[in-house]
């Protein structure tokens, strides 16, 4: 008896891996609303997002497909960015909506710095909150920084200014049967914080 203990536990741990393996994702297709490049500097050139590889990878155990830009937006402070880009197109259902972003400057925590809006195909909507020190930080961090509160740090890297980080926010849907056809990222234009949008991927 004994020796089918060990093969009776793998055989579970693979079946495990494979039915997680088998969540069905997709890709929220952000280039064709971009406006800054990974390689491009805020503020200077070596100010970047250089250090982040595209492609698909997996980031703190959800799976992204970085594209070569992102989506950045204002604040009344860098306030040549827009506030809002709208119609990102997902055409697609969904229980869980994985974000990876971060923000440029600081504010107090707690405060509502960015938002994104799902719009589903019966015209309904929801709207996702960005709370600064909750989902998200300053892409900017020194070693012993704390991440936030109910999202989690998804990648680490650095530029020629400072090391840099990216976070990962869930949001869960409440409405997994609908159809979502577009969602629309805005920033609150209420701190000095811009956010920005790296990528986004939908989990069946």
């Amino acid at each position: 008896m004994r020796r089918f203990a060990v093969p009776a536990v793998c055989v579970v741990a693979l079946l495990l891996i494979a039915g997680d393996d088998k969540r069905k994702t997709t890709y929220v297709n952000l280039q064709p609303y971009t406006n800054q490049k990974l390689k491009g500097g805020v503020g200077n050139e070596s100010n970047n997002l250089a250090d982040l590889k595209e492609g698909e990878q997996t980031l703190a155990g959800v799976k992204f497909k970085i594209g070569e830009g992102l989506i950045q937006l204002g604040s009344p402070r860098s306030a040549d960015w827009p506030k809002k880009v709208e119609d990102i197109e997902v055409k697609a259902n969904f229980s869980k909506l994985h974000i990876l972003h971060a923000t440029h400057q600081s504010t107090e925590k707690d405060a509502i710095i960015a938002y994104f809006t799902v719009n589903y195909e019966d015209k309904s909507t929801q709207t996702i909150p960005i709370v600064f020190g909750k989902d998200v930080l300053d892409w900017w961090h020194r070693e012993n920084d704390e991440g936030p509160s109910r999202a989690k740090v998804a990648w680490k890297g650095r530029n020629n200014d400072s090391k840099i980080r990216l976070y990962l926010t869930t949001w869960k849907n409440p409405e997994p049967t609908k159809k979502v056809v577009s969602l629309a990222f805005g920033s609150t234009f209420y701190t000095d914080c811009a956010p920005f949008c790296v990528a986004i991927t939908a989990e069946e």
